[in-house]
């Protein structure tokens, strides 16, 4: 990509972007070079060089001359002039994110970019492999907090993207929905989670709630790595074991069968691509709300291109069969994990893009269209609870499952798409109907076999052959939708 000009004189966005490496860079040395004299001499940091010690700190500003610029693009825009910042963490990672957000705003708004020093120290944990590689002998995390930063929940928080921030005369507006230290914090989640280095996880996301899924997702992975001209190059596994291109069959299955991924709570597996539309990852977030929630919480700084849900429900109608499929274009949010920060009467839509790329990936992989498809494919309400034993309140619960025409239940896809209309990803959820419970069609052992054998491949490959689609609608996808009156001008 050739630099652009720079807005009023300041640095164009590979300027900035380079600069942003660079700082990012020194402090990060100067805190492990601290840290290392600390451990091996007692030598603590002086006031001086704790000063070293910072996240850069982006700004942009910008002052219209001939009035306000219009663009129907959802993201990269401004929403009034100002001051905007952040603070930035890990460049050279999120380069090609930086550029694509900094371009618009130097070449079509003008707008003047600065980089320099931060007042956010960088909590020592966030430049290490481990996050305690120097605690030894009689050293304690007690006595590295007593000279180095650390990490501060109360400092970590989400109010720019709930929208609890307030404007300050003088100050600047908030650039992104997360700062540097909430973005280290939860890429230091995910690799505990997930199990998984957090440089490998991919843009699109699908999550499961079924180990079966997840040895469809890997039998498909391997093939795509034994297909000559197929884009995807590696698969990183649970633990950090990878699969790559060019691995023999034994070799590949060894790696499979080794991989710890009962140590850890949400296992994810990404599928790599040599070009820059993005792999697949898929994480097994089991059941419930909360993993739904704590999962998505993290990945959201990564700033995903798509997440979507494709696991079991109970069907709630008498005309349903086992193994037919839900697109959801509502939610009854019974799961009650985000009601203070979205409130239930907060509606959550339906994004069309992702609504049609799921329709006619089922199209593709099940060959049917018209009636025969809607058979099989029905589209309506789905009612996620935080209680696994709903049925046992049925006499509380039916006035609201026939007021809201819910069709299926299910415990996790109200909050995954709540979290993405929360944290601007877009998002979608295909489930399989695996049992009726209203209607004595309950999940036993022999049934639930021969479901598992008969539907999750094929529902697997539904949900891959969505993202398939999605790749080509980028500039449509990420919509106008999720962003607010307010929104902050990064995506």
């Amino acid at each position: 990509m050739e630099a652009s000009r720079a807005g009023a004189d300041g640095l164009t966005p590979e300027q900035a972007v380079d600069r942003l490496q660079d700082i990012h860079v020194a402090a990060s040395d100067a805190l492990r070079a601290a840290l290392a004299r600390y451990t091996t001499s007692g030598i603590a940091p002086s006031a001086e060089e704790r000063a070293q010690f910072r996240y850069p700190e982006l700004r942009v500003d910008w002052k219209p001359s001939g009035g306000v610029r219009f663009t129907r693009r959802a993201w990269a825009k401004f929403q009034a002039p100002g001051l905007y910042s952040t603070t930035v963490t890990q460049p050279a990672f999120f380069r090609r994110y930086l550029l694509e957000q900094l371009h618009p705003l130097a070449e079509e708004f003008g707008a003047r970019i600065e980089v320099g020093s931060s007042d956010q120290e960088i909590p020592y944990p966030f430049v290490t492999e481990e996050g305690d590689e120097f605690i030894r002998g009689d050293l304690s995390v007690a006595d590295l907090a007593r000279h180095f930063p650390t990490p501060v929940l109360a400092n970590v928080g989400d109010e720019i993207a709930d929208g609890a921030w307030a404007f300050e005369a003088g100050k600047p507006r908030p650039l992104a929905l997360f700062d540097a230290v909430r973005v280290d914090f939860s890429l230091r989640r995910l690799t505990h989670y997930t199990g998984t280095d957090w440089r490998t996880i991919q843009p699109w996301i699908l999550f499961t709630n079924y180990q079966r899924y997840v040895d469809h997702f890997v039998e498909r992975a391997i093939e795509e790595l034994a297909t000559p001209d197929s884009p995807y190059t590696q698969l990183v596994l649970p633990g950090g074991s990878v699969i790559r291109r060019g691995d023999d069959a034994a070799a590949a299955r060894a790696a499979l069968a080794a991989a710890p991924w009962h140590r850890f709570q949400m296992p994810a597996y990404n599928l790599m691509r040599s070009d820059l539309r993005g792999g697949i990852t898929l994480v097994n977030i089991g059941v419930g709300p909360s993993n739904a929630k704590n999962a998505t919480d993290h990945l959201a700084v990564l700033r995903p291109h798509c997440w979507l849900m494709i696991g079991h429900c109970g069907g709630l109608r008498q005309s349903q069969t086992i193994g037919d499929y839900v697109l959801a274009h509502a939610y009854m949010r019974r799961d009650r994990i985000l009601d203070d920060l979205v409130p239930p009467e907060v509606p959550v839509p339906a994004l069309a893009e992702v609504q049609v790329a799921l329709q006619r990936a089922a199209e593709r992989v099940m060959g049917e269209r018209g009636d025969a498809l809607k058979r099989r494919l029905r589209t309506g309400t789905v009612v996620t609870y935080d209680d696994r034993n709903w049925e046992f309140r049925w006499s509380q619960e039916r006035r609201r499952i026939n007021q809201g025409r819910a069709i299926a239940v299910d415990m996790e896809s109200a909050t995954l798409a709540t979290q993405g209309y929360r944290l601007r990803v877009p998002y979608g959820t295909l489930l399989c109907v695996s049992d009726k419970p209203l209607h004595g069609e309950i999940k036993l052992p022999g049934a639930a076999t021969r479901f598992y054998q008969k539907a999750v491949g094929e529902h697997l490959r539904i949900g891959w052959e969505t993202i398939e689609l999605l790749r080509d609608e980028l500039g449509t996808l990420h919509s106008r939708k999720l962003r607010s009156f307010d929104e902050p001008p990064f995506r």
